[in-house]
């Protein structure tokens, strides 16, 4: 017999109300596992199919094996969320990327008896018609700050911003 439990998490930014909310995603992902932890096999999928049944196990997490694990997936979430929060502020101040490369380097370290992520690291260069540096790395921390993945995240988060 299979067992399936679902959980809701819903999420609100301190003094914000579902009535004065302008804008509402919920996007769906899923992750499946069977068997024990080091022995086990999981695959994760996305309603959108942009990852359908892509497997991931103990040894690609903890042992190096090529593969897919939940923190490189944060990784690529950070860096993506982090990229578009970049690009919109360059937008307010009528800039327009013409390239914006980010990478999220996503550290798991057993803290208390456990396993915490504990840091990550943004390291984005950006080619920017027109701006200056200081406007750039302005933009950069706004995003850093205000990219919705970004405010998920107890770890401290540090960033290295280029502008090429």
């Amino acid at each position: 017999m299979l067992n399936t439990a679902a959980m809701v998490i819903t999420t609100m930014a301190p003094n914000t109300h579902p009535e004065e909310s302008t804008m509402s995603i919920t996007n769906t992902a899923s992750a499946q596992w069977k068997g024990g932890l080091k022995t086990g096999k999981g695959v994760v999928s996305t309603a959108s199919d942009a990852l359908n049944d892509v497997p991931y196990d103990f040894k690609q997490r903890f042992e190096g094996q090529a593969g897919t694990n939940p923190e490189e997936l944060i990784g690529a979430a950070h860096a993506s969320c982090f990229s578009m929060a970049l690009s919109m502020i360059l937008g307010e101040s009528k800039l327009e990327a013409e390239s914006i490369d980010t990478e999220a380097q996503v550290s798991l370290e057993e803290v208390d008896g456990g396993f915490a992520i504990t840091r990550i690291h943004l390291t984005t260069r950006a080619s920017i018609p027109g701006a200056d540096d200081a406007a750039f790395q302005e933009a950069a921390a706004k995003a850093k700050a205000g990219c919705p993945i970004s405010k998920l995240f107890n770890a401290e988060i540090s960033l290295d911003a280029s502008l090429v």
